[in-house]
């Protein structure tokens, strides 16, 4: 689809990850990272792997040097510029992540940002690790860190959505002079999840007028795909992928779209970019102009009576939380009476 880049997993964590890194990486030409603690082991078994660039992260917030990680500002910084270093002379593409950077003081950030960069880091990576800042917040700190990152250093931001807010910090990242965000397709993630790759391809290309690069008309399929195999269902109303990112039930909404689709949709988005379809539901908001629809497309000629009168009875049932399915529908108009077109031979 144009991925510029694979996280493929944690090569350390285990035998089976190690072998699904590895292979990951051996199967596809795009470019495949492997995550590794500011630890020997961990970045050897990411090199080993095959993959093209290793992703090094040591904790930078004092709640996290303290109580996860165990160790001083001091340590911290050693460790990281020691892990890039080590990442560098093995001949790959580094990335750095000062973990928990919302939450971490603003001047050993920046230290951290001059040390790793002086070391010889291609990317930083800036998280916010538990998902709690505010676009203008994550603003500010992506500009503080690409104030302080070297020259050749470009800046990455990774987001989680535990209020929701991960797709708009990722592109506020992008607006404070990042040139990539970490992303997950259909937002699965850790806890409440990360930014979602078709939510941020879509904003950026629909949006903000960027080329990506990722072919788009796949986003849908690419969503479905996932969502079978890890079992994690795609809510109705999630954007871009959800069954009902395109649906239209109201009656003021479904009559605009049917005279034109850029009344009630975002128009610079369609349903043919991502490679959905539009619908119109049929339920207890439904006005006259989905059912004549309907029952014209079913081969139905109905009058203006008719309509209303079927449509009654859509809203009826409607209310009763009964899906109107198509068959249901043709139920009503035969009840009614409805004139059905004839087909000749």
């Amino acid at each position: 689809m144009g991925t510029h880049v694979i996280e493929a997993g944690f090569p350390v964590n285990s035998e089976a990850e190690f072998e699904a890194v590895r292979d990951i990486a051996a199967a596809t030409s795009t470019t495949t990272c492997g995550l590794a603690r500011v630890v020997d082991g961990d970045i050897d078994a990411a090199l080993e792997s095959g993959v093209e660039m290793v992703h090094v992260f040591c904790s930078t917030s004092d709640v996290q040097l303290q109580d996860s990680m165990h160790a001083s500002r001091e340590e911290a910084l050693e460790r990281s510029v020691a892990a890039v270093e080590r990442v560098v002379d093995a001949g790959a593409t580094c990335m750095f992540s000062p973990m928990d950077a919302t939450r971490t003081e603003e001047s050993y950030l920046t230290e951290v940002v001059e040390a790793v960069s002086a070391a010889g880091t291609d990317w930083i990576n800036i998280p916010d690790t538990c998902g709690v800042a505010t676009p203008k917040r994550f603003r500010d700190v992506v500009e503080t860190v690409v104030a302080h990152a070297g020259d050749e250093v470009d800046v990455d931001v990774h987001t989680h959505d535990d209020f929701g807010l991960a797709t708009a910090n990722a592109l506020s990242g992008f607006e404070a002079g990042a040139a990539q965000a970490q992303v997950s397709v259909n937002g699965i993630g850790e806890r409440a999840g990360n930014a979602a790759y078709e939510e941020t391809v879509m904003a950026l290309e629909s949006v903000y007028g960027v080329d990506t690069g990722v072919e788009t008309e796949r986003i849908t399929e690419l969503a479905r795909l996932v969502e079978a195999k890890s079992g994690i269902d795609v809510p109705a109303n999630k954007p871009v992928v959800g069954r009902n990112a395109f649906s239209h039930e109201s009656g003021i909404h479904a009559a605009g779209v049917i005279e034109n689709a850029d009344t009630f949709e975002p128009g610079v988005m369609t349903p043919e970019m991502v490679g959905a379809s539009r619908e119109l539901v049929l339920g207890k908001h439904t006005g006259t102009h989905s059912v004549r629809e309907r029952l014209e497309d079913a081969g139905f000629r109905p009058t203006d009576g008719e309509v209303r009168e079927v449509t009654r009875m859509v809203k009826a049932r409607g209310a009763r939380d009964e899906r109107i399915t198509v068959d249901r529908l043709e139920e009503f108009a035969r009840e009614v009476g409805v004139r059905r077109e004839e087909v000749r031979a």
